[in-house]
């Protein structure tokens, strides 16, 4: 056993999100476990890049309310408590709303070259706001 009682918190990297979002890893992939999880934590209107994973993504929400939206348009507001689960290969984002800090543990089971997570391009200002107002109240 290895009783861990903190884990450092480090800004994440501003080339795969926009605003302050902050990490605390919970779990790295070692081999033979691919198992990457962590804290993730956004800040009001800080969202991830869309992305995908090669083996798919669960998200708990352990914090706030927040975004997770599907290149097809599809966009959930979710709350504490709740999980969404991410398909192998869908592109997708995540992040809070434009009032409220959202925070979730992120899990991904890596494949042979790391976390299998592939970064795209910011998610534009025009769709984080239809996202917001699609959502509004739900």
């Amino acid at each position: 056993m290895e009783h861990v009682t903190s884990t450092a918190t480090a800004k994440a990297p501003a080339e795969r999100f926009t605003g302050d979002v902050y990490l605390n890893m919970i779990e790295a992939p070692t081999e033979p476990a691919r198992l990457a999880a962590a804290l993730v934590r956004f800040t009001p209107g800080a969202r991830t890049n869309w992305h995908s994973h090669a083996n798919g993504q669960t998200l708990y929400i352990t914090d706030g309310v927040g975004l997770v939206g599907t290149r097809d348009g599809s966009v959930v507001r979710v709350r504490a408590g709740q999980i969404v689960k991410c398909p192998a290969g869908e592109e997708q984002w995540h992040g809070g709303t434009d009032t409220t800090l959202m925070a979730h543990i992120a899990m991904v089971v890596g494949d042979a070259d790391g976390d299998g997570t592939t970064w795209l391009e910011p998610v534009a200002d025009e769709q984080y706001t239809h996202a917001l107002n699609s959502t509004n109240g739900s």
